[in-house]
């Protein structure tokens, strides 16, 4: 094979030496925090941030301007070294889950497996209990919701609880016990999350029918504590499972009467969810997430009659996304409701009357998103929250804060500058943390006032100058038409520090197109990912997204519906041509992919469904066939019923597609996307005789396949694409 002398001087050690180094510089960068936090009823804020000698912990006094350090750590260290009897470096404190509370005057923090308190005042440490060891895994095991506490009443004179399946109460004044459900069965159970109205009156409860639940069996079999393999489980329901079906149940004490809702109204159930009485006890709602996903309703049971109403309703020809787009906030209690919607193609806020379930007003409106809901400021009756896309000329995931009357009323852009901003609100709602960056601008942090947006303090500016010696530059933001022609998909463009516009250099993309959001970074993070690590190498590496994520209009989201193998893959190629017709570095005839979970699904497919382009891709634990995955984010993209299109999207059954070189990676006892899902297309492939790589981690969890996996991933790339042989991993030695 001929390699041109420019290839050839890529791949190299000196390469991997030097991705390895300029790793090292990633790490300084300073006087970048990345977390604030207001302190209650204070005009003051406290952050923690990496400085030249380390994580230093800040406090600011709003009112007068000024910063000093939160506590003394010199003072802090002695005393956590004392109590637990090892060395405690004072400025990398093994400290997290930090709050300042008690009127600023105590502190509170989690290390070495222990609760703490630091009094700010008087400058001691006391150890507290121990904490709670949650089992590890994404999903472990359902909660049986038979079984829970008896729940106490409002004044605490009685107690609700579960027995023989039913609906009991005990009367703590006379000791009398009385059932209050009688149709309560093993198969029809009455679940132990009771509520009681605030009057005491009136109890909610659900009635379910249980379903069986799918077991994910995981083998471990190289556990660190014996010498034979272990077998785990979880409960692990994938598309098409039968759910439990719940009929939530109005029981009246005072009448005696008990109201269920009509099956008729409710049914085949995603979900049946956030039981809420009303604060005059007049009624409760929950909500109804119907199977598909294209039906969602809030619902109201009046305490009185037992009479059902839809407050709320949506529906979609595609899919609703309640998992990361649904947000309601209850006024006056219920009399309003704010609401998010995508029905006018754009997610926005609307106004409901709570009484009879119409729409008072469109709060927002126009070609932009309304991202998240920050506070809801009922006395003023404003709406602070966070939007993308509303600024000309700028990146259209940059996060802005707003605010807008829930009378109506012209919308407020809080922030101006251009660039992705990170807002921490005060509680007084008097100002808000302005972090703000891009991946070509250092972050700076100014306090800002809540009502006009000026800037009231300035906090911090990144110092990047040890990076910048080290070679770094920053990634290029790009912006190329997409697959319509028209829309703008946005992606970023990595080089080596040693770039050479003279070479030409392969392309590898970074994907992840899952639907539940978009991925490419907007605020400044040099290594996302390790992708300039990878640059180093000899590649120009890229990131995108395509139609099909999340965080744009409608239409831009519901092409990934029963499609996940679209992936964006017509407006990524269009993306990489139209950047290489540019800059001619760019080797568009050796193009590589990979990606983990979601991504490993959409890097094998790229190989299997866009031959012409992609060559080189490695998939970590991904997810091969959406009906060995997990049931909510699956159903959620590709629809209920099961059909076949769950077969058009499968690496699995379109296996004998692979032309290209592949590497797959799993990790042994990954409870968050089944492995079998990569061991059959292991076994697919070896049914048609095709040639790729694969390597199973024992006793990894979902993962990218850790340093290991990671050096074996740069090592393919180098092979495939640069067409050298990488250095001996001897010679790292």
């Amino acid at each position: 094979m001929f390699v041109s002398s420019y290839i050839l001087a890529q791949g190299t050690l000196a390469d991997y030496q030097r991705a390895d180094s300029i790793k090292k510089a990633f790490e300084e960068v300073y006087h970048a925090p990345a977390h604030f936090e207001w302190v209650d009823d204070k005009e003051m804020l406290w952050y923690v941030m990496k400085t030249e000698k380390g994580q230093v912990y800040k406090k600011v006094n709003v009112k007068n301007k000024q910063k000093a350090s939160l506590f003394d750590q010199e003072k802090m260290a002695d005393q956590l070294s004392k109590i637990l009897e090892v060395s405690i470096k004072p400025y990398a404190l093994p400290i997290s889950k930090v709050v300042v509370k008690e009127d600023a005057e105590l502190l509170t923090f989690v290390a070495k497996d222990y609760h703490w308190e630091y009094n700010l005042v008087t400058e001691t440490l006391s150890q507290k209990e121990p904490i709670k060891k949650r089992e590890n895994g994404y999903w472990g095991n359902r909660w049986d919701d038979r079984n829970g506490d008896p729940v106490p009443s409002p004044d605490s004179s009685r107690h609700a609880f579960i027995q023989e399946h039913n609906v009991w109460i005990k009367d703590f004044s006379t000791d009398d016990v009385t059932q209050l459900t009688y149709d309560g069965a093993p198969g029809l159970y009455y679940a132990a999350h009771l509520q009681w109205s605030p009057d005491g009156e009136k109890l909610a409860a659900v009635k379910v029918r249980p379903t069986e639940v799918r077991q994910l069996t995981l083998i471990s079999s190289s556990p660190d504590d014996q010498l034979q393999p272990k077998v785990e489980t979880r409960d692990y329901p994938k598309p098409g499972d039968a759910l439990p079906q719940k009929t939530p149940v109005l029981i009246n004490l005072t009448n005696g009467q008990n109201h269920e809702v009509n099956q008729q109204l409710i049914p085949n159930q995603f979900t049946l969810t956030g039981i809420r009485w009303r604060e005059d006890s007049r009624a409760f709602t929950f909500e109804y997430n119907q199977r598909g996903h294209q039906v969602y309703r809030v619902v109201e049971i009046e305490a009185e009659n037992g009479i059902v109403r839809t407050i709320i309703e949506e529906s979609s020809d595609t899919f609703i996304d309640y998992s990361g787009k649904k947000f309601r906030k209850d006024l006056n209690d219920g009399q309003q409701i704010l609401w998010a919607s995508e029905r006018d193609g754009w997610r926005h806020l609307y106004l409901y009357d709570g009484n009879t379930g119409n729409v008072n007003r469109q709060i927002t409106s126009g070609e932009w998103v309304v991202r998240d809901v920050l506070k809801v400021d009922e006395k003023e009756r404003l709406v602070y929250f966070l939007a993308s896309g509303r600024s000309e000329n700028e990146d259209p995931y940059h996060l802005h804060l707003c605010k807008v009357s829930l009378d109506g009323g012209k919308v407020m852009q809080l922030t101006t500058e251009n660039a992705h901003h990170q807002v921490t609100l005060s509680s007084d709602n008097n100002y808000f943390v302005d972090n703000f960056s891009r991946q070509d601008l250092p972050p700076v942090s100014h306090i800002k006032s809540l009502s006009t947006g000026k800037t009231v303090m300035e906090l911090e500016t990144a110092d990047i100058d040890r990076l910048e010696r080290a070679g770094w530059k920053a990634p290029e933001v790009f912006a190329a038409k997409g697959r319509d022609g028209s829309t703008d998909i946005w992606g970023l463009i990595i080089k080596p520090t040693n770039f050479d516009p003279n070479k030409s250099y392969p392309i590898v993309e970074y994907i992840y197109a899952g639907p539940h959001s978009s991925f490419v970074p907007k605020s400044f993070a040099p290594n996302y990912r390790g992708l300039q690590e990878l640059a180093e190498l000899g590649f120009i590496v890229v990131q995108i997204d395509g139609m099909g994520t999340s965080n744009r209009s409608k239409a831009f989201h519901d092409v990934c519906w029963k499609n996940l193998k679209d992936a964006g893959f017509p407006d990524r190629i269009r993306w990489i041509q139209a950047a290489a017709q540019t800059r001619p570095y760019m080797d568009v005839d050796k193009v590589g992919i990979f990606g983990t979970s979601a991504g490993g699904q959409s890097s094998t497919g790229a190989l299997l469904f866009h031959p012409d382009f992609y060559k080189v891709g490695v998939s970590s634990c991904g997810c091969h066939d959406n009906r060995m995955d997990k049931i909510w984010w699956n159903e959620q993209w590709m629809g209920y019923p099961i059909g076949k299109h769950y077969e058009e999207c499968s690496n699995v059954v379109n296996a004998h597609r692979l032309e290209g070189k592949l590497m797959l990676i799993v990790g042994e006892v990954d409870d968050n996307v089944d492995p079998s899902s990569t061991y059959q297309l292991v076994d697919q492939l070896i049914k048609h005789d095709k040639d790729f790589e694969f390597l199973m981690v024992p006793g990894m969890g979902h993962s990218s396949g850790g340093a290991y996996g990671e050096h074996k991933r740069r090592d393919f790339f180098v092979e495939n694409l640069l067409g050298v042989d990488p250095p001996a991993w001897t010679a790292f030695d």
